[in-house]
């Protein structure tokens, strides 16, 4: 449990300083870094499952059409999210992003009731309406939509969505995803190369080395997550997911000095509090139903 509790919090850790990786390439562009990210990482899985010998279940893989339309779409899911929240963070929206992941638990809640068929219960249902509550106040505030985080939330969300009824583990997962979007990221990376404002390999060594490290900072984390995931509760892991989007919202009002006015700040409260809510009545339920299902007769 302990053990399960630090690499959970360590992954969302570092997701939530990610932002300080994505200033060090502000220079290049955005499709590039998420072209690089997904390169760099497929190399790293693979060189993982070599090690851990565990590449049967690519032969099994291939012959099943299904799984790999599912995996497509989570990795075109994928980095549609990775893209926006990179040009987020070097456009100085790093608040936006870190909203965009406040808001995701309660997505998940509407993809469920809508693409799942579940009942959310009152609580839930309480969390959603002061959420969207919230972005109502913002975008009368800032005169539109908070797009970039409607968009992060929702391409997280739909992606979370695949991987749940997805039938590979997080390594096995992951590499389908890099591997799918290779001949497309390939492609990318000689045209950025040959014909494009490319960055990567023109004499910038400290560009090219944060670059090839965006395959384990991508990889590590997702990891972490997987092996924390198994070990700790459902409301531990519930808790634990906030400190992403904390520590960038830390980043972005501290370090970055991004415009945080009082009136943003009524947004924020009512997301925060929707996110209270949904926290509580989900400890509460899972409490009363560890309860009774200790009251029980065996």
């Amino acid at each position: 449990m302990s053990n399960g509790v630090l690499a959970a919090a360590f992954a969302y850790i570092l997701w939530g300083i990610f932002p300080l990786y994505i200033k060090q390439v502000a220079e290049v562009p955005a499709l590039e870094i998420v072209a690089h990210r997904s390169v760099w990482c497929l190399v790293f899985m693979l060189a993982l499952l070599a090690v851990l010998r565990r590449f049967a279940w690519l032969r099994e893989v291939v012959r099943q059409p299904r799984t790999l339309g599912i995996f497509t779409l989570s990795a075109l899911l994928l980095s549609g999210n990775w893209l926006i929240y990179v040009w987020a963070v070097n456009h100085d929206r790093v608040l936006d992003a870190s909203l965009g992941y406040f808001i995701n638990p309660l997505v998940n809640v509407m993809l469920g009731y809508l693409v799942l068929h579940e009942r959310p219960r009152a609580g839930q249902w309480a969390a959603v309406a002061l959420a969207a509550l919230g972005v109502v106040w913002l975008a009368l505030g800032a005169g539109a939509l908070p797009w970039i985080s409607l968009v992060l939330a929702a391409t997280f969300g739909c992606y979370g969505l695949l991987r749940k009824t997805a039938p590979l583990g997080a390594i096995e997962g992951l590499t389908l995803e890099t591997l799918m979007l290779a001949p497309l990221t390939i492609a990318l990376l000689l045209w950025f190369a040959l014909a494009g404002p490319g960055r990567f390999a023109q004499g910038d060594w400290a560009v090219d080395g944060w670059l090839l490290l965006a395959g384990p900072f991508t990889a590590i984390p997702l990891l972490l997550f997987a092996y924390g995931a198994r070990r700790v509760t459902l409301a531990t892991l519930g808790l634990l997911q906030y400190l992403g989007p904390s520590i960038q919202f830390l980043l972005g009002v501290f370090v970055y000095h991004e415009p945080f006015d009082p009136a943003r700040g009524v947004g924020f409260a009512l997301i925060w509090a929707a996110l209270v809510v949904y926290s509580g009545e989900s400890l509460w339920r899972m409490r009363r139903d560890a309860s009774a299902a200790s009251a029980a007769p065996t």
